[in-house]
């Protein structure tokens, strides 16, 4: 039986049987994967994400400075926003050094394996700190005038 839509991963069959693979641009050769090309694409989008995070981190912390001691969780919030500031400049530079090992070389794997570990580690604590400074709340100060 015949059908009348395309599937989403390739040309439909006129027969309805069977999936014609996609031609032209949208077809890449088969090779082998590159680790080390993967490897830094894939750092290379945590690093963004890191970038983006740091941002954040650094406007809050203004933010909370700009309101002085008398707020509430001042104390709470500079240590919190610190301690993210710092395990993300942590992570920022196991990345550097899991990007400039190759991949490839398998007595480099065990070393490579317990940086990914450790990064994720911290990335996980990154995360729950930051709940936490969004929990205790940063406000923007009232612009007098």
């Amino acid at each position: 039986m015949a059908t009348d839509h395309m599937e989403m991963n390739g040309d439909a069959d006129p027969n309805g049987e069977a999936e014609v693979p996609l031609r032209g641009r949208g077809k890449r050769l088969q090779g082998p994967l590159n680790m080390n090309h993967y490897a830094n694409k894939k750092s290379a989008a945590e690093s963004m994400l890191d970038v983006a995070l740091l941002m954040a981190n650094a406007s809050q912390l203004k933010a909370v400075l700009e309101q002085g001691p008398d707020f509430t969780f001042y104390t709470v919030l500079i240590i919190l926003i610190s301690i993210s500031l710092i395990l993300q400049i942590l992570v920022g530079i196991l990345l550097i050094f899991i990007v400039k090992w190759n991949l490839n070389d398998e007595t480099m794997h065990y070393r490579l394996n317990i940086l990914e570990n450790v990064a994720t580690a911290l990335v996980f604590i990154i995360v729950v700190v930051n709940v936490f400074i969004t929990a205790f709340g940063v406000q923007q100060p009232q612009k007098s005038g």
